[in-house]
């Protein structure tokens, strides 16, 4: 079945000496509500600098509404009130709709985790629900509003804490029925038992514990090495900072400024006696 879906990524999976040629394809998609910044008086694009994309020119703030894309060119307009009444209520609570099976949500739709801690007198509860987690195999299935945007999350038990791993919506994760992929099951493009049991026996030799400790990212540590070398080596260069240029521009304009000023009256007065004393010590000056 050829694929319709983009190639991100083509390269190989490997262990041991064993190498599985595979292509990477994005398997989530973002669905969130895309607010453009429309100029109300032409409905065009706005920048986020509210520039109006199609004029180029700057746009008042009082003249940008919101507005959502339904079909190409055409929008439709939110005011921030429409918005604001349909955020979820933030109820400052993480509210399990059920439980499921530790094993049972793919780890695709894990998005981002948190910890949670018991305040105050909670130790005891949240010990009970942590424990209570572990015994029966299951995590929770519940709902958090986080900056005013619902999340779908998972409450799960990890070693003496829980943790709280936002998930992704179902519409978020693509499908893959357009993916050339081999049928499932051990007998899959003429797969022998013999094969079946090698790969089995190599997965098993390689097996270990998980410890991220034993993986770092190389690049990383290369680089901060070099960069501690040319330290050591006084290999540095001193580097104004931004705020330091900011602070120092404006005096340097006024210092210019009162100089000019002090230059022209100088010259202004020129014809007059005392004039002429002060044009005599600018000369000076000049000359020194």
């Amino acid at each position: 079945m050829a694929t319709t879906a983009r190639t991100l990524w083509k390269g190989a999976i490997s262990f041991g000496l064993v190498h599985i040629p595979v292509a990477l394809y994005t398997a989530t998609q973002e669905n969130d509500l895309d607010f453009d910044w429309l100029d109300k008086r032409s409905m065009d694009p706005v920048g986020y600098k509210r520039v109006n994309k199609r004029t180029g020119r700057e746009i008042a703030r009082e003249n940008i509404v919101k507005g959502i894309a339904y079909e190409d060119g055409r929008y439709v307009v939110l005011s921030d009130d429409e918005i604001r009444a349909a955020y979820p209520e933030s109820t400052q609570t993480i509210e399990i709709e059920t439980f499921v099976a530790a094993d049972a949500i793919p780890f695709i739709y894990l998005e981002r985790p948190y910890y949670l801690a018991p305040l105050g007198k909670g130790a005891k509860v949240y010990a009970l629900l942590r424990e209570a987690l572990f015994k029966t195999g299951r995590i929770g299935v519940a709902r958090v509003v986080i900056q005013t945007k619902q999340h779908l999350a998972a409450l799960i038990p990890a070693g003496p804490g829980l943790v709280l791993n936002l998930l992704r919506w179902g519409d978020e994760i693509r499908s893959w029925e357009n993916l050339d992929l081999p049928e499932e099951g051990s007998h899959a493009e003429g797969i022998s038992a013999r094969e079946m049991k090698m790969a089995v026996q190599l997965i098993e030799d390689m097996a270990g514990d998980w410890d991220p400790q034993q993986f770092h990212d190389e690049f990383k540590e290369k680089i901060l090495q070099l960069v501690q070398t040319k330290i050591e080596a006084d290999e540095t260069q001193a580097v104004t900072s931004i705020e330091s240029m900011e602070e120092a521009r404006p005096t340097a304009d006024i210092v210019d400024l009162t100089e000019l000023l002090k230059r022209s009256l100088d010259k202004h007065k020129g014809g007059t006696g005392a004039g002429g004393g002060h044009g005599r010590g600018g000369k000076s000056r000049r000359s020194a």
